[in-house]
């Protein structure tokens, strides 16, 4: 059986998408899928990255293409009130859930959605409230929440060790693949396309570049 650890974030648009996606890309193949919620604010200023919705006109194509997503793919998503939006208690409530770092896809699948199907507030008060008692028989004890906060920084630690940059993102096999449109391209791996055997996985990034180096 396969492997798989999803790296994700319940800001971002794309893992609501690739998480609905992801059990069809994987079918019919036997693996084990284990959710890790990451900081995706701390991975981008590790690499001085604004991300999509720090520029502009990028921010509006990225609102309009989930939009759009979300309908194409059939799993819908509608944008929240606010966004971007601080989702450090929406990662600590998941992680309230957990003994290791990874979730269950139940526990996923509920924040997700709380925060893409029906265009409310994703930190409204009394829809947290409402979340954390849908939550609730998933919960471990953990009454000042110390161990959800250990856990998120040990998981974002830990995916920037991996070379995880943005999310979701997923590791299979000791390689990354980032994002929806590289969902294909893990599945591929996963039923041993040769072309990950021969030169092109470790040639392609060693492409020099043809950029100034930073001062």
């Amino acid at each position: 059986m396969k492997h798989i650890t999803c790296y994700l974030d319940f800001v971002s648009p794309y893992a609501w998408l690739a998480f609905e996606r992801l059990p069809q890309e994987l079918e019919g193949i036997s693996c084990h899928v284990s959710y890790r919620p990451v900081l995706l604010g701390a991975l981008l200023q590790q690499h001085g990255n604004p991300g999509p919705a720090g520029i502009a006109p990028k921010r509006d194509w990225t609102y309009r293409h989930v939009s759009w997503l979300g309908h194409a793919l059939g799993c819908g998503l509608d944008m929240p009130a606010r966004h971007p939006f601080n989702p450090l208690p929406l990662l600590r409530l998941a992680l309230a859930c957990s003994d290791d770092g990874s979730i269950n896809r139940y526990v996923a699948g509920s924040v997700l959605r709380h925060v893409w199907l029906g265009g409310h507030d994703a930190l409204d008060p009394q829809r947290l409230q409402a979340l954390e008692q849908a939550l609730a028989e998933q919960r471990r004890a953990d009454p000042d929440g110390q161990q959800a906060k250990a856990l998120l920084r040990a998981n974002t630690d830990a995916a920037a060790g991996r070379g995880v940059f943005g999310v979701p993102a997923f590791e299979a096999d000791g390689r990354l693949f980032w994002g929806l449109d590289g969902l294909p391209m893990l599945r591929a791996s996963l039923q041993g396309d040769a072309w990950f055997h021969g030169p092109a996985w470790e040639a392609a990034p060693a492409v020099p570049s043809g950029l100034p180096p930073a001062r």
